[in-house]
């Protein structure tokens, strides 16, 4: 259709006067809105959270500026959601939630982030300051702030609208730099709809730069380190899950395979190279850390997973230890560091990979023949186990099939999480590509599983496998809802043996409760996911299994497996069990 000219000059004329009062009313704009352009420019795209009083609106906002939102049943698995986001992509993941209740449902993900140094910003709404300093009773009144203080690497609150763009900018830095970690972020109610003028509160933002520079080793430092490798005649690299949110990928591959050390991957650190490369020690992982007599620890601590340093777990061989790590008060925490490298780790590596040249003699082979005769004694016992078939299944065939199934697919995420189901499936599954897998970590926490899922699912936009315990599965079970709504590619398969650990246990009162470890026998998970329009599978055999598996994956569709197990498989508190005192008499 033509239109005429003096029809289309009028139409000009009045969409010019209506852009006119739009500029005139946008003369001003709010906390509301500052917060997610706060957030944009620093190209921060996701916030995962549960909305309320008071941040409903940021939320609805958020998802019209162009952020995607992706709403939780449940804080505590938003901020799960959140950190994995962060571990995987080195900028902090956002949390968002209300006030009191759920401030404090989200700490304890907080928590879980900084002690696995995860870089993530919880971000929170908040009583007004006056009524909680004065203990008025104010709806939901909690000192948020100096509650998160213990838990975090740092906490800001903002009161004015001027500092939203400081106060993120702070939160942003303080999480990745150093040793990455959780930050809190207190927004009270009335600042979110404080108004302020539109230009200004433009000019206040802040776009981090360099948010976490790197920092370079002392070259004494390098060089002692060398020094000490080049003296060993057992030595063995340990890889934690520190090298492999370094991202030096490459570097590191280089540095075990110039020097020829066997390495040994923490469970998160599986991956940095694939789980079949023949210097992997993984197979002989006792034999190694009680014979090495050098070890070169990469992003990992000695803490409680590493025995922390000395007991029968290291044996009675002397130990040296070099030790790279950002932080320098990580050094000595348990054991004498003999060769500590301070600096970022992919600094470190590529300056001690410099240092390699051909002169740098290779491990002997007695050393590493011995762990060859090792690794395949207890592979070939493993294969054994592996190929059985009992009836019901029991953790390793079921396993065995799903790792079958998962060599195929080297780029899915991987979740894990349970006692004795994270136990076997560590070392029975392989990786093949870095930041695929994702545990219960550094704290040993369960209720990990669907929020580390949606997080790796949303921000890799592949597929996900979460292997769990049925009991594990129970803390965030509820997330079936949240991955159905967004339609996730996310397959959960839950290892079902009636209880916690095992469901054998009875009441010895012969009474009508159940004993404290047991579940309802016989439950069917996957008539859970079914309820929110997923798929859901209930498998009792290896091959039952493996066929679910497959569809599921192909499908990209919210998927639960119910995989039945031997209800007696297991053990309790899985490999933990020294940590789990129990009571020597009963009384009568």
């Amino acid at each position: 259709m033509t239109v005429p000219v003096g029809k289309a000059e009028n139409e000009t004329l009045e969409e010019n006067s209506r852009h006119a009062n739009i500029v005139s009313e946008a003369a001003t704009t709010d906390g509301f809105h500052l917060v997610i352009d706060a957030l944009k420019a620093n190209d921060i795209d996701t916030i995962f959270g549960l909305v309320g009083i008071p941040i409903t609106d940021l939320a609805r906002l958020a998802q019209a500026e162009g952020l995607r939102f992706i709403g939780f049943r449940h804080e505590q698995h938003a901020g799960h959601a959140a950190a994995i986001a962060g571990y995987m992509t080195q900028k902090p993941g956002i949390c968002l939630t209300v006030s009191a209740p759920g401030f404090l449902n989200g700490l304890t993900a907080l928590a879980n982030a900084t002690t696995n140094c995860f870089p993530m910003i919880l971000i929170s709404g908040s009583s007004e300051r006056e009524i909680v300093d004065l203990q008025q009773g104010d709806y939901e009144e909690m000192d948020q702030l100096n509650a998160a203080k213990p838990y975090c690497k740092a906490a800001y609150r903002v009161l004015h609208a001027e500092d939203i763009g400081v106060g993120l900018a702070r939160a942003i830095r303080a999480a990745v730099s150093g040793r990455p970690g959780g930050v809190y972020l207190d927004l009270p109610a009335k600042l979110l709809s404080q108004t302020i003028d539109a230009q200004k509160a433009k000019d206040s933002l802040i776009r981090v730069i360099d948010a976490a520079p790197r920092q370079i080793p002392a070259q004494d430092a390098v060089q002692r380190a060398l020094d000490v490798i080049k003296g060993a005649k057992r030595p063995l690299i340990l890889l934690g899950k520190g090298a492999s949110y370094a991202q030096a990928d490459e570097d590191i591959r280089a540095l075990v395979e110039k020097t020829g050390i066997p390495y040994l991957p923490m469970s998160m650190a599986k991956g940095l190279l694939p789980d079949t490369h023949e210097q992997s020690a993984a197979a002989a992982r006792s034999f190694v850390l009680q014979e090495a007599d050098v070890v070169v620890l990469i992003g990992a601590r000695l803490n409680w997973l590493l025995a922390h340093g000395k007991g029968k777990t290291w044996g009675a061989a002397p130990k040296k230890f070099v030790q790279i790590d950002i932080s320098p008060t990580e050094i000595d925490s348990n054991v004498a560091i003999a060769a500590p490298v301070i600096g970022d780790i992919g600094s470190c590596v590529k300056a001690l990979l410099a240092g390699v040249d051909a002169n740098f003699g290779k491990p002997s082979a007695e050393w590493t023949g011995a762990i060859a005769e090792r690794k395949n004694k207890n592979l070939t016992k493993m294969a054994a186990t592996l190929a059985q078939n009992p009836s019901p299944m029991n953790f390793h065939s079921a396993l065995g099939a799903i790792r079958d199934v998962l060599k195929k697919h080297p780029d899915i995420n991987l979740v894990n999480e349970g006692a004795n189901t994270l136990d076997y499936a560590r070392s029975i599954i392989d990786q093949y590509q870095p930041r695929k897998r994702f545990d219960s970590g550094t704290w040993g926490v369960m209720g990990i599983g669907m929020g580390f899922a949606i997080g790796a699912a949303v921000t890799s936009g592949l597929p996900v496998v979460a292997i769990e315990g049925d009991s594990a599965f129970g803390f965030s079970g509820m997330e079936l809802e949240t991955i159905c709504r967004y339609d996730l590619p996310i397959t959960t398969i839950i290892f079902n043996n009636n209880g916690v650990y095992r469901g054998t246990d009875v009441n010895p009162t012969g009474g009508k409760d159940v004993a404290p470890t047991v579940f309802v026998k016989g439950a069917r998970y996957d008539k859970m996911i079914e309820a929110f329009g997923g798929i859901g599978y209930n498998v009792t055999t290896p091959a039952e299994l493996t066929k679910a598996l497959e569809e599921a994956i192909a499908s990209r569709k919210p998927v639960l497996i119910n995989a039945v197990i031997d209800e007696s498989a297991g053990t309790e508190s899985g490999r933990l069990t020294n940590l789990n005192p129990q009571s020597a008499a009963m009384k009568k």
